[in-house]
């Protein structure tokens, strides 16, 4: 099984016949996502690599049946682009877009405040069901389908070195989720542990965690008291001065707090596995998983 995207699910691509939405939608259409449509503004009526391309994300759902959006519009539209493709219906919405301004994804996270839809990102990779659906910049081949364990990560590209590691161990992936780095975001770990919890194929979860905020130390509490598959934490960042951002706009450490050690503090109180060096993830991993 698999959680938030699989092989039914119907993506349009917001922003398609730019240079990225082109080339991320070839390469989802090439894995075998069901790309239904694309939106671009003024460019409707013509198509994309055989995909229909329309003027609004309303009339794509409506002649498409689209239910997922993947966005690759830029920052200073990407606000509007997300909160269009919820007034269509539209219950996934993947956020590609980096640079993000704060004040706009706080406008976005009120305006989705009680609705039924599921924001993953922005600045993020997207999500992955190995061998089912790409909705998203990974690299596909990396992935290796039929499980048992999902991955969750704040790191794009710490994301793929985890999978390709897990991949080399022979270890299958249920699904992957990149839910990025800003400091407003949608999904969060949380939220992908609920799904993981209940998914009955998903045995364990690896968690790629970075500095600053306190997400992992939350995660932390809520795996101890409402998780019960092993779980394997990795923290980026710990060499981090204080009060430098480290990549991502999330990632400063604020004074005491926000600080690799204190995550892996509260990783460690909490029965989650850490791993301190990225190079052996792989070989840790399977070292946990193949106990549980």
């Amino acid at each position: 099984m698999s959680i938030f995207v699989n092989a039914k699910t119907r993506v349009l691509v917001q922003g398609i016949t730019g240079k990225e939405g082109q080339f991320h939608t070839r390469h989802c259409v090439a894995y075998g996502t069901r790309v239904v449509a694309g939106v671009t503004p003024g460019k409707g009526g013509q198509e994309m690599d055989c995909i229909p391309v329309f003027n609004t994300v309303q009339e794509a759902v409506d002649r498409t049946g689209a239910d997922c959006s993947l966005i690759f519009v830029p920052p200073a539209f990407a606000a509007e682009a997300v909160m269009e493709a919820v007034d269509a219906g539209i219950r996934t919405v993947v956020t590609i877009t980096e640079g993000i301004p704060v004040l706009d994804m706080m406008k976005v996270k009120n305006y989705l405040s009680g609705k039924p839809v599921r924001l993953i990102g922005p600045n993020c990779p997207g999500i992955i069901t190995p061998g089912e659906a790409k909705v998203g910049i990974m690299p596909g081949p990396i992935h290796k389908p039929g499980g048992p364990i999902g991955v969750i990560s704040r790191s794009g590209t710490l994301t793929y070195e985890v999978v390709y590691q897990l991949t080399l161990q022979g270890i299958g992936q249920t699904t992957c989720i990149g839910i990025g780095g800003d400091p407003v975001n949608g999904t969060t770990f949380i939220d992908c542990l609920e799904a993981f919890e209940t998914d009955p194929e998903t045995k364990g979860v690896v968690i790629v965690g970075e500095i600053g905020g306190t997400a992992e130390e939350e995660t932390a509490r809520f795996i101890e008291t409402r998780f019960s598959k092993p779980v394997v934490g990795f923290i980026a960042g710990l060499t981090a001065p204080p009060g430098r951002r480290m990549g991502h706009a999330g990632a400063i450490i604020s004074g005491g707090s926000g600080t690799a050690e204190v995550k892996i503090a509260a990783m460690r109180k909490s029965g989650i596995h850490v791993c301190e060096d990225l190079g052996t993830l792989g070989e840790f991993c399977a070292e946990v998983f193949g106990r549980a």
